[in-house]
């Protein structure tokens, strides 16, 4: 798709697609590392029946993981469209 079809936002310059692309990357960068004052923590303690610490160690090793697949997609999505 040629670059002139694109809508693009008056006020930053960037395309919807290209801002739909930074909140995805700044939502992936806010899920990484979340505690245990996420809810989604004590259900998996709770559903698992992990104790703390194994729950803490495993979410945190599953969020990290999310976010950094979340923004390397969307960082390819950005440079390639």
């Amino acid at each position: 798709m040629s670059r002139n079809y694109k809508f693009y936002n008056r006020g930053t310059g960037f395309s919807g697609f290209e801002l739909a692309c930074i909140v995805i990357a700044i939502a992936s960068g806010g899920s990484i590392m979340s505690h245990v004052n996420d809810s989604g923590f004590w259900m998996v303690n709770q559903f698992l029946g992990l104790t703390e610490k194994q729950t803490f160690r495993s979410w945190t090793v599953m969020t990290t993981i999310l976010a950094l697949t979340g923004f390397g997609v969307v960082s390819v999505l950005y440079y390639v469209f």
